[in-house]
């Protein structure tokens, strides 16, 4: 009998496994299972949804169009720095990157090639007829090409010694300086950065730019951020005098003839 009853339990459990279990097993619905796969759904939308929108509406990296910055800049060959770059000879051509001259960058960019992550050092110096800047070479206009490794010139403050390209920046007057790595044509430019070219021996140090052309730079930072404020010139009013004729009625005298 006990034998009767295990086989007929053995094959009570054949049967439920066969059919998935019982009815109330097949009852149950896996409600957590479709809720993770809706989720899932609706957070892949959300996704598809923003990136379009991030494509379709992408964060302008400053300076955009329209932007007016000013930065100082110098340039320090052997121990020397060197006078201020003239004015842009070609800065009617629409630059949006160049130098009114002072040793002040002006940032304005006129089209989006010449603005966010492309306004940058290289592209000033690329404006500037005669200019180089490499990391291995620096010229300035109608002056000899310096490469890394030359020996600078007698009669200079580093004069016997090899020397390198090297750039320094500041983001501000204030900031501490940070020697460049790397290309320094990368460089972007910021408003009131302060920025020093030198080729000079390795180690030596860079100094700012001149105190003059800081304070240019900051002159024109001020201005450009000043609204032009038209005070209405006030004329009194003019008064136009009344002329007042007297006219007298001269009294007749007369006989009355009867």
């Amino acid at each position: 009998m006990a034998r009767t009853d295990k086989t007929d339990t053995s094959k009570w459990v054949a049967r439920a496994a066969a059919t998935g279990g019982g009815k109330t097993y097949r009852g149950q619905r896996p409600m957590k299972w479709y809720a993770s796969l809706v989720l899932i759904c609706l957070l892949g939308v959300a996704m598809i949804v923003y990136s379009r929108y991030e494509r379709q509406h992408p964060t302008a990296t400053p300076p955009t169009v329209g932007t007016q910055w000013f930065a100082a800049i110098a340039f320090d060959v052997c121990g020397t720095v060197q006078p201020d770059l003239p004015s842009n000879p070609n800065a009617s051509k629409g630059l949006g990157i160049d130098t009114p001259g002072g040793g002040v960058i002006s940032i304005a960019p006129l089209t989006t090639a010449q603005a966010g992550a492309n306004a940058t050092l290289g592209a000033f110096v690329s404006n500037y007829p005669g200019l180089v800047l490499t990391p291995s070479a620096l010229r300035l206009p109608k002056k000899a090409i310096h490469h890394n490794g030359d020996t600078c010139a007698s009669g200079t403050p580093d004069a016997g010694k090899t020397a390198n390209v090297a750039v320094r920046t500041w983001t501000s007057f204030t900031a501490q300086g940070s020697t460049v790595s790397g290309d320094p044509t990368s460089v972007l430019l910021g408003d009131g950065q302060l920025i020093t070219v030198a080729f000079v021996p390795n180690g030596a140090s860079i100094p700012k730019p001149p105190s003059q052309s800081i304070a240019d730079m900051q002159d024109a930072i001020q201005a450009a951020a000043s609204p032009t404020t038209t005070t209405p010139v006030s004329v009194p009013p003019t008064t136009t005098p009344v002329s007042v004729s007297t006219t007298t009625t001269p009294k007749t005298s007369g006989t009355t003839s009867r």
